[in-house]
């Protein structure tokens, strides 16, 4: 089978399998989402943290919870690491240093899983399962919950309530998150992946040397680090490695799994409003922009002109010959576009445009269809833009869903958007003017491609490294630890704010002038918006790195 067919099927199967789960998964994560009779489990859990089920939460309260169980949550995986030696299973490893320490437990809290440190040879499994793995639960529970409080807000008149944060994070964590996880790690285990608590196997190399081979249990965070879209790998190669992703199929599940939920969420989102197709518009946005990245990043690596990659058909350096090229570079277009961060190729290798579509996929705001909920609510901010924009076009005063966009609004969805490309910009730009910059391998425009990468990944949260660059001092770790700290919480406070806003007020009846936002016409306006916003902003930065390299 020729590299372009084997594309064509990869992703003509994902696409088929995504929509048959659509509508089964959306419905299911709608069902969690309203309101409901606690199983026996949860109300223990409320019991235990103090919480009344029954209670709902204002828009400040409900960030004031997101903030306070983010921050406990960034202390706890910060001093776990820090006493891992005398902890059980620590398999010898020293305490992780405190600039790295404070790194990881940010990235992992913040759902990015950006990762400085190689897995295998510095965290033990009790940090890796009790600490890492325990954060992609629940910081993806996060993502969804901020998600569904805009979407109440949306759906609700006349209220100052959004929901319960603690109800929606223990709902999310203990009915969607937790099964689906179990069920893809037997899958995975089955497929060959590791999961075990071993000690680690020391085996003779081909050169006559010996390696030692660290077992772990794997696939039981590989499974939720693809679910949650969060990325972060067992081992220092994630997913190009043997263990964690053995073979072709086990590829293809893991892609699956990271795209699953955030497609899906759409339907959630018309359910919730009470219009399914105003799920489909959003879907047909995320679905066009996510097509067209795959389709770029597969021609790009499958036509690349050269002497070598001529010869063989395509550019393979970088990419595990285990997978070839097409299911590399689907890979890396679906962990992109998510805010999975996931890698089983060196982005750091693809060709110049073949590197650059990645960068844009993350500078997008990852919204297509972006992370467990991250991805949703970024794309209904930018839905709020589309609508002002067009209100302003034709002198009306703005709506969506019925509900008024006027200069309060207007401001929580702008602060929204300027938040990452200054983090990412200013992050950049610091980097080259304090001279942090020379631990990049490149100079020119593939150095600044590495540096663009690495603040674009901190600052959209995605987690995924261009690789060619150090980040392991103590100016990297502090400033992608802000970076994804800023990256995160910010948006989520303005989110939230935006969700307060909308449902206290009350619905506007559509009249003859209201824009139409579940037609065609809305879904290409939206899709415009998001590519022009992204183009006007960071254009100046692609073309120094990307497009000069790639031109």
């Amino acid at each position: 089978m020729s590299p372009t067919v084997a594309g064509v099927v990869m992703v003509g199967s994902l696409v088929l399998a995504l929509a048959l789960a659509h509508r089964p998964v959306g419905d299911y994560l709608y069902r969690v989402l309203e309101p409901g009779r606690p199983a026996r489990v949860e109300r223990g859990i409320y019991r235990l943290v103090g919480v009344d089920a029954g209670s709902e939460q204002s828009w400040g309260v409900y960030a004031r919870s997101v903030l306070a169980f983010s921050a406990v949550s960034v202390l706890a995986l910060y001093a776990l690491q820090r006493v891992q030696q005398h902890l059980w299973l620590s398999l010898g490893f020293d305490a992780v240093a405190p600039d790295q320490a404070w790194n990881t437990a940010v990235n992992f809290v913040t759902n990015t899983n950006w990762q400085s440190y190689s897995g295998e040879t510095t965290m033990g499994y009790l940090v890796q399962a009790a600490g890492l793995a325990v954060q992609n639960f629940v910081s993806a529970a996060v993502g969804i919950a901020v998600a569904a409080a805009l979407i109440r807000g949306f759906a609700r008149a006349a209220t100052d309530r959004l929901g319960n944060f603690w109800v929606d994070l223990v709902r999310i964590v203990i009915r969607v998150l937790l099964p689906v996880a179990v069920i893809g790690a037997v899958v995975l285990v089955a497929g060959g992946v590791v999961q075990n608590l071993s000690a680690g196997t020391d085996v003779a190399t081909l050169a006559g040397g010996t390696q030692h081979l660290t077992g772990g249990p794997v696939a039981s965070q590989e499974a939720i680090k693809q679910l949650g879209t969060n990325g972060g790998g067992f081992y220092n190669a994630n997913s190009a490695h043997p263990f964690e992703n053995p073979t072709s199929w086990t590829n293809w599940l893991e892609i699956f799994l990271l795209l699953v939920i955030p497609f899906s969420l759409p339907r959630t989102f018309g359910r919730m409003v009470g219009n399914r197709r105003q799920g489909y518009a959003i879907l047909a946005v995320m679905a066009t922009l996510a097509l067209l990245s795959v389709i770029a990043v597969n021609a790009l690596q499958l036509a690349h002109q050269g002497t070598v990659p001529e010869a063989v058909g395509a550019a393979t350096e970088g990419t595990e010959s285990r997978f070839g090229v097409s299911q590399s570079a689907t890979f890396a277009a679906a962990t992109t576009l998510t805010s999975t961060g996931a890698v089983n190729s060196f982005h750091d290798s693809y060709t110049a445009l073949g590197g650059g579509v990645p960068i844009l996929n993350m500078l997008i705001g990852e919204v297509a269809p972006g992370g467990v909920g991250s991805g949703l609510y970024g794309m209904l901010v930018l839905a709020v833009i589309t609508v002002f924009v067009a209100g302003l076009m034709v002198g009306r005063t703005p709506e969506y869903l019925g509900k008024k966009i006027s200069a309060r609004e207007i401001t929580f969805a702008s602060l929204y958007f300027l938040v990452t490309p200054l983090i990412v910009l200013v992050g950049t730009a610091a980097a080259f003017a304090t001279g942090n910059n020379d631990t990049a391998l490149n100079t020119g425009p593939h150095g600044l491609s590495e540096v663009l990468y690495a603040f674009a990944s901190a600052g959209n949260n995605n987690g995924s490294a261009f690789a060619g660059l150090g980040v392991n001092t103590g100016w990297w770790n502090t400033a992608l630890g802000l970076a994804m700290l800023l990256g995160r919480f910010l948006p989520i406070v303005l989110v939230l704010g935006l969700a307060g806003s909308l449902a206290r007020q009350r619905p506007t009846p559509a009249s003859v002038g209201t824009l139409r936002t579940d037609q065609p016409l809305f879904v290409g306006m939206l899709t415009g918006v998001t590519v022009v916003l992204v183009a006007l902003t960071y254009l100046p930065a692609l073309a120094l790195g990307p497009l000069a390299e790639g031109l």
